[in-house]
């Protein structure tokens, strides 16, 4: 009998695991390609946590192997003696997300590890902001974020409100690979650990210091009463968790026009109107953007389910259409605003820093230098960014004033240390107030910074190969990548290649190996001539690789040439 039967067996009989889902295993009897996929490997906890469908089985998002991860995560807080400073504990609008968080905080109370929960569901954001707030050693959200609703997962942050990075994620992948047998997990009764005081709740008044955070990165809040009656916003929370601290923080600002997506204001993990709840796929705008044209709204908004990332449309007056923006665009106009505003009112710190990602936009480099700021470039996922506030507060060598990635992610302020929808819709409408008090909408606002830095685009292509098969088919493109280096694409000759992996820099011209000075990650970079690049990938969290393209264009149409271009060379044979 193979291993994965073997294990699908156990779960079957063994009166450990539930009656529910003892009875969605006996649906499956007879599958064997379903029962592999279930069966053939326990759900990995990676360097961020766990993301996987939901269901009964190893590979799957249950009870049981939530209940696993925080048990190797309480084994890594009582090596480090954290136990008494506790946990925070957040979850989003998905099916079964309120379980997932009471049976990890339970774990932890069995652990003797102070739990703090959130009444009900929360941003992830606010998550963060309490891990520091209540001075955690670490955090948890429940949440598979913009995931398809089949998806549901578990992200561990620590005692600087990032999500988790070296030493502590390996650290805690360690711990959590070493708990292999359900007989190793605790658990206790939740009224045992309420009178024990292990198991706190938090309430609605913790959201009164989150929202006033958010309120004090505004620059110009005197702007917005002044334009409210003239600005319409229109904004869908995607049945998740963004909905009341949104419109609480447009509502307390003074903005009198905004217009919730009635059909997808109410949080529901069904996502009974959208499929994939990611503002980056079209199709989860279309009630959005159908009722913007009904109210002939400026801007239109939408957070993902666990309101960490802001999407946003711009109507164009010129046709009348609702223009996309990519988080690349919105993030410049965020932090545009932000270095000129702060250094037109003095408020810009000394040696300011704007910090990114290695696939971000590259028209953060002008503007960085216009303001006198360092640019810090990091490795894909906010926890880097994140990390560059823990490194500046420690060195003082900079002021963190903005950080942003190309995934519609970014943080003004330092009051958390994830990226954070709230204060994104905040900053936004305030720049859309901003431009409208000078005849401008955020359209014109676009363009006028690509006249000024340059016309920057940049694309992302994915391929989804799922199963074991998939994972293989993933590490084989990678490594026919690494082997054999593109020496043109696009047009655009291959300067350098860098491989975060081997942490190395290729200078094709001269033969010069440097280091890429970032941890090492999976991932491949090629620099190209005339300011483009390329960048490949693996999804952390999806059975996806990634194809990453940057371009600079004398024009927009020049631009959007040389990125296909790009693209369709990067993806050949793929």
């Amino acid at each position: 009998m193979s291993d994965f039967m073997k294990a699908y067996e156990k779960w079957l009989t063994d009166p450990y695991f539930d009656e529910g889902t003892r009875a969605e295993l006996e649906e499956i009897k007879g599958n064997e390609k379903e029962i592999e996929d279930r069966f053939y490997r326990s759900l990995e906890f990676g360097t961020g946590g766990l993301r996987g469908v939901r269901g009964a089985g190893t590979n799957r998002m249950n009870i049981y192997t939530v209940r696993q991860a925080t048990q190797g995560l309480a084994n890594y807080i009582v090596a480090h003696n954290g136990q008494d400073k506790g946990v925070a504990i957040a979850h989003d609008s998905r099916i079964m997300s309120p379980e997932f968080a009471r049976e990890a905080a339970k774990c932890l109370n069995a652990n003797g590890i102070k739990t703090y929960l959130f009444e009900s569901l929360r941003p992830t954001p606010e998550l963060s902001y309490a891990v520091r707030q209540f001075g955690c050693i670490a955090g948890i959200v429940v949440t598979a974020s913009h995931n398809p609703r089949e998806y549901n997962g578990y992200k561990v942050y620590w005692e600087d409100g990032a999500q988790v990075t070296p030493p502590h994620d390996t650290g805690i992948m360690a711990e959590v690979a070493k708990v292999t047998d359900f007989s190793q997990v605790k658990t206790m009764d939740e009224d045992d650990a309420r009178a024990a005081g292990l198991f706190q709740v938090i309430g609605t008044d913790f959201d009164d210091k989150y929202v006033a955070e958010v309120k004090a990165q505004s620059i110009h809040p005197e702007i917005i009463p002044e334009m409210a009656k003239d600005i319409k916003i229109v904004y869908t929370p995607l049945h998740g968790t963004g909905n009341v601290n949104v419109r609480r923080v447009l509502r307390e600002l003074g903005f009198t026009q905004v217009y919730v997506e009635p059909q997808q204001k109410i949080p529901d993990g069904s996502f009974p109107t959208v499929a994939y709840p990611n503002p980056e796929d079209p199709k989860a705008w279309e009630l959005a953007l159908k009722l913007a044209k009904e109210v002939d709204a400026d801007i239109v908004l939408a957070t993902d389910p666990d309101a960490d990332r802001l999407g946003v449309y711009a109507k164009d007056t010129a046709t009348g259409e609702y223009k996309s923006f990519t988080g690349n665009m919105s993030g410049m106009l965020i932090a545009d605003y932000i270095f000129r505003e702060k250094q037109a009112t003095g408020t810009l710190p000394e040696n300011p820093a704007l910090v990114t990602t290695i696939v971000t936009t590259d028209m953060t480099k002008p503007i960085a230098a216009n303001y006198g700021a360092r640019l810090v470039e990091v490795l894909t996922g906010f926890k880097y960014i994140g990390e560059q506030i823990k490194i500046f507060e420690a060195t003082g060598c900079n002021n963190y004033v903005f950080g942003l990635e190309e995934s519609y992610g970014c943080l003004a302020g330092t009051y958390a240390r994830d990226k954070d929808s709230i204060v994104a819709v905040m900053m936004l409408c305030e720049v859309a107030a901003f431009c409208k008090k000078q005849g401008k909408t955020l359209v014109d606002a676009m363009e006028d910074l690509y006249q000024k830095y340059g016309y920057y685009r940049e694309g992302l292509a994915t391929l989804e190969l799922k199963g074991i098969d998939g994972a293989a088919e993933i590490q084989k493109k990678m490594e026919n990548f690494r082997t054999n280096p593109p020496k043109e694409l696009g047009g655009f000759k291959v300067l350098a290649a860098r491989d975060y992996k081997a942490d190395e820099r290729v200078d094709f011209a001269t033969g010069e190996k440097t280091s890429t000075g970032l941890p090492s990650s999976n991932v491949l970079y090629y620099e190209l001539e005339d300011d483009a690049w390329c960048c490949v990938r693996p999804s952390g969290t999806e059975p996806k690789i990634k194809f990453y393209f940057g371009v600079k264009g004398t024009d927009m149409a020049d631009a959007e040439a040389k990125l296909a271009g790009l693209r369709a060379d990067m993806l050949k044979g793929q």
